[in-house]
């Protein structure tokens, strides 16, 4: 689903304020994950609601709540112009209560990170690592490194996102915009960064994929960044400062910390 009928605000507006209707649950999800239809003008679009309720604590991330952390991200993507996270809003109220409601999107995930057999790498893609499948075949993981790709990746340094497995990346249907989901576990105090996309390790950063970076660190300061102190903590919103300004003076991609996991599992 693209944004339609009137742009973001109107639906941002719907997933706000219209009707959820419960269609399923995404099953892989480890905290709940509902599908929900929703009114958009004179169609209908689908969602992503996930209630707080259903919320697992984690000890990692012991303040506010992973909802919030997902229309914080959201915000974050809007303040630099990515546009790389689905429209998403916190509500009071739907079918399990509080929770998070993200327009769902179509696309494809293997049109941005795959498993490919060792030695296959598609021209213009970046290698991972090696490892092997389920049945114990070698393979190697591989992202794409075109231009959306690459500032998906920037923004998982900014966001600090800690589970961006391929799944979570999707090519939207018809173009070449790469969306960004699954935000709950992201904006920790603590370096977390833990992704698929490492294949741009120490690569310099292009004036294009810094500008959204200054933009986000020029609104960090003014009140169009407001609405973050209701999801983040003083010490997260200071971590997300020092984040910016750590990316905007290196230029170039980091590579992993020893500290923590690199990749997500499973990675797909």
């Amino acid at each position: 689903m693209t944004v339609r009928h009137g742009g973001a605000e109107e639906t941002l507006r719907a997933l706000a304020q219209e009707e959820l209707t419960v269609e399923g649950r995404i099953l892989v999800s480890s905290n709940a994950a509902l599908l929900v239809r929703v009114p958009l003008g004179a169609d209908t679009a689908y969602a992503i609601y996930k209630p707080v309720v259903r919320e697992r604590p984690l000890w990692d991330y012991p303040d506010g709540t992973l909802a919030g952390r997902e229309r914080a991200a959201y915000l974050i993507s809007e303040l630099g112009g990515w546009g790389v996270v689905p429209p998403t809003v916190l509500r009071d109220q739907g079918p399990l209560g509080p929770g998070s409601v993200q327009l769902w999107v179509e696309g494809e995930s293997d049109s941005v990170v795959d498993v490919v057999a060792p030695g296959r790498v598609p021209s213009g893609w970046r290698e991972v690592f090696d490892g092997t499948d389920q049945h114990g075949n070698l393979v190697t993981l591989v992202h794409a490194a075109d231009a959306a790709t690459r500032q998906v990746a920037v923004l998982d340094v900014v966001l600090n996102t800690s589970d961006r497995k391929g799944s979570h990346l999707i090519r939207g249907a018809g173009s070449e915009h790469v969306w960004g989901v699954d935000h709950g576990v992201s904006l920790s105090v603590e370096p977390k960064l833990r992704t698929v996309l490492w294949g741009f390790i120490d690569e310099a950063l292009t004036a294009d994929e810094l500008e959204p970076v200054r933009r986000l660190r020029e609104a960090l300061e003014d009140p169009r960044s407001d609405e973050l102190t209701e999801h983040l903590t003083q010490d997260e919103l200071a971590a997300l400062a020092e984040r910016v300004d750590g990316l905007l003076e290196a230029g170039t991609f980091p590579a992993p910390s020893d500290d923590w996991p690199a990749v997500p599992w499973p990675a797909l």
